[in-house]
């Protein structure tokens, strides 16, 4: 693109035509378009991605529903495992798979530090606990675990039945698809527009997402560009840019 201005507007048509070659050059690079990272949809319909994001470290979640079905002393067990993100959908989760006809459907989450776990008519610590203790176990968090029980006529006992809401969850746990989910972390940066490439290119590099673009910064000839990366690339992130820039540029950390 050859841009040509003339007369009192040359000052604004500059900035719209390095605009232009940004947006040909952002549109290029298709990692731009949509940030390549590991997400995992929760039972209210958000995303990893936009969960915690200034939180440091990483975790691993479930990246989809698992189940896992066993018959105990004519007792039929269902487990049933999900993704969550909140309290809220830990509810929605428990309203999606629980079976009215069952005669028990016992549960326990974990997000972060918070958990909850329900026996719901089994003795008191014999089916919630043991689910949690497996979710534990597991060191997989952001997870439910459901287990719903078909009574089958023989009674199993305190230790029957801690055994087998356990050993149910810890099963249905083990064989269900895990995702690692890396925390991103909010940043910005104040470029001049020569120095745009340079920055999108390194953008592309660590993968970040979340690119915004504001031409406002009341500084004539420099933009202020914002996105996410990965919590655990951030040192490495402005190495790279200092390196690539090759002079003193602004970033900040949100």
């Amino acid at each position: 693109m050859k841009c040509s201005v003339q007369g009192p507007t040359k000052a604004y048509s500059r900035t719209f035509c390095i605009n232009s070659r940004l947006f040909a050059f952002m549109h290029s690079i298709p990692s731009l378009k949509k940030a390549m990272i590991t997400t995992a949809v929760y039972a209210d319909g958000s995303s990893s991605s936009n969960k915690n994001s200034n939180q440091g470290g990483a975790f691993t979640t479930l990246s989809e529903r698992a189940t896992f079905e066993r018959e105990i002393k004519k007792s039929k067990f269902i487990a049933i495992a999900g993704p969550i993100s909140s309290e809220q959908s830990a509810h929605s989760f428990l309203s999606a798979v629980r079976d009215t006809r069952a005669t028990h459907n016992c549960w326990a989450y974990k997000i972060e530090d918070q958990y909850r776990c329900n026996d719901d008519g089994e003795p008191s610590g014999t089916a919630g606990k043991p689910i949690y203790s497996a979710i534990l176990s597991s060191g997989i968090d952001r997870v439910m675990v459901v287990v719903i029980r078909y009574f089958g006529g023989i009674k199993l006992g305190t230790g029957g039945l801690v055994r087998a809401y356990g050993r149910i969850a810890a099963e249905c746990l083990r064989n269900a698809p895990t995702c690692l989910v890396k925390s991103k972390f909010s940043m910005g940066v104040e470029v001049s527009f020569d120095l745009l490439g340079l920055v999108y290119h390194q953008l592309q590099s660590f993968q970040a997402d979340d690119i915004k673009q504001d031409y406002e910064t009341g500084k004539d000839g420099t933009t202020m560009v914002t996105f996410k990366v990965d919590f655990d690339k951030v040192e490495s992130f402005e190495d790279a840019i200092r390196a690539t820039c090759g002079r003193d540029i602004v970033l900040y950390k949100h």
